[in-house]
């Protein structure tokens, strides 16, 4: 069955603190709805990320390796978290989409991942 990344973006850079008004209200909607993704058979995994700025930037050249700060991206907006979904097809992947978005109360993003 086809797999899909749904991933989490937000504005600008974000602060992890899970006790603000919005984290409370938030928090239990992305717990419901990974419930649900796990009784539908449809759960892969998925996680929260840290924000882009905890991020480390490695690069290989010619066999030199060099690492700097990140984020590798200068954008105002950053992936916040993911989920890796199972879905029969595309179409079911963007319903889901659709409630992941309602559940993080923000845009989300969904890519079909590579066929081995």
């Amino acid at each position: 069955m086809p797999q899909y990344l749904v991933s989490v973006w937000h504005d600008d850079e974000y602060v992890l603190d899970f006790t603000t008004p919005d984290m409370l209200r938030i928090g239990p909607q992305v717990g419901a709805f990974n419930d649900e993704l796990t009784q539908a058979g449809a759960w892969v995994f998925g996680a929260g990320l840290h924000p882009a700025s905890s991020s480390t930037v490695v690069r290989s050249n010619a066999g030199d390796v060099s690492m700097t700060d990140g984020p590798y991206a200068e954008t105002k907006e950053q992936m916040g978290g993911f989920w890796v979904i199972e879905t029969p097809d595309f179409d079911t992947a963007l319903e889901w989409a659709g409630k992941a978005a309602a559940a993080c109360e923000g845009p989300v993003e969904v890519r079909p991942m590579q066929d081995d």
